[in-house]
């Protein structure tokens, strides 16, 4: 393991940074995991009109989940949510980045 990949390891199982959750595969046994939520606004632009939406997103360990695909659930402190579009990794391919919307 680099030390890069400790680094991301150690960051994720902070508790200030991290928190637990269940992912669940879509067919698939569910697995407790490590994220860090980013829950920020998204200012879209639509023609002359600008459109304000909420959005979830979750940054998820390759080294714990190697395949996120759409549909997949992820649970958060009580809160269900399943994965929306296709997921992206980093640069490094430590950090799938996945978009959530409510189950």
């Amino acid at each position: 393991m680099s030390a890069f990949a400790a680094a991301v390891g150690a960051l994720f199982a902070d508790p200030n940074i991290g928190r637990d959750a269940v992912y669940t595969p879509e067919g698939g046994a569910p697995v407790l995991v490590h994220v860090v939520a980013r829950r920020a606004d998204a200012v879209t632009d639509f023609g002359d009109a600008r459109i304000w939406s909420e959005t979830t997103r979750v940054d998820l360990q390759v080294a714990e989940v190697a395949n996120p695909r759409p549909g997949d659930r992820i649970e958060i402190e009580g809160d269900a949510f399943l994965i929306q579009g296709e997921p992206v990794r980093d640069r490094e391919r430590l950090v799938w980045t996945v978009d959530l919307r409510l189950a």
